[in-house]
């Protein structure tokens, strides 16, 4: 098990990807620290499932904008699991509109939780991953933030900015053997887009070479490599799973 004894934190892992990667790296040997904001019901049932595994884990009820909450999070993890390991910046919202009728509110909201809340988490563990010198950051970006979409012009900016956020940490931290990379899902099954309509959906797969969703397991899978040895020489990377959608 490549992950035995790793301290890892995933922000909003109660569901979709998050709780595909928090299974997946559990799988591996690691201890997981959580956050969700609502859903006690989903965070509990994650727990149970990653118990099984056994594997140490705990959910914490955090909202990601909220810095010092962020930091008693991770102080708190650092004296339950003895240490940090590994970032997964994954918390994140959707609020899409026209940007003609976009309200300042579902800007603020989107910038706040997608880009502010991977500062809050990133800040929040930095110094001890430095201390220590060693870890591994990964930010779930988003084809959006590469290409661009329609109507989502406040998340395609935030994720855009975890792209950016991601480059600039990783010249930053490498003297300290901290590698930091992103991953940029595309269309993935997730209850995102299952409440999308039917004729929508259709169009998507339209346009997606491979004429298929991704699954949250492929994206918790990309992640696995990034923050195993075998990514040990790569830092600074956005890697893109959208089954062809952003070939150019």
């Amino acid at each position: 098990m490549a992950l035995k004894n790793k301290t890892v934190v995933i922000s909003g892992a109660s569901r979709g990807i998050g709780r595909a990667i928090a299974v997946e790296l559990a799988g591996e040997g690691a201890n997981i620290s959580f956050n969700y904001l609502k859903n006690s019901r989903e965070a509990a049932d994650l727990e149970r499932e990653i118990t099984v595994l056994g594997c140490k884990v705990k959910s914490f009820q955090v909202d990601i904008k909220e810095y010092d909450a962020v930091k008693t999070w991770i102080d708190d993890t650092r004296e339950l699991f003895g240490r940090l390991d590994i970032i997964i910046n994954n918390a994140g919202i959707v609020r899409d509109k026209a940007l003609a009728l976009m309200e300042p509110l579902d800007w603020q909201e989107v910038i706040s939780t997608n880009l502010e809340g991977t500062f809050n988490l990133t800040r929040a563990a930095i110094v001890a991953l430095m201390k220590q010198k060693s870890g591994v950051v990964v930010n779930i970006a988003s084809v959006s933030g590469i290409a661009g979409m329609p109507r989502q012009t406040n998340y395609a900016a935030s994720k855009a900015g975890i792209i950016g956020f991601t480059k600039a940490l990783a010249k930053e931290v490498a003297p300290y053997d901290i590698r930091v990379n992103a991953v940029a899902p595309g269309f993935i099954e997730t209850d995102m887009i299952g409440s999308l309509k039917e004729d929508y959906k259709n169009q998507i797969l339209k346009q997606i070479p491979l004429k298929r969703l991704g699954r949250p397991q492929e994206v918790a899978r990309m992640v696995k490599f990034l923050v195993s040895d075998d990514a040990g020489y790569v830092t600074g990377q956005t890697f893109v799973i959208d089954g062809g959608l952003s070939i150019i």
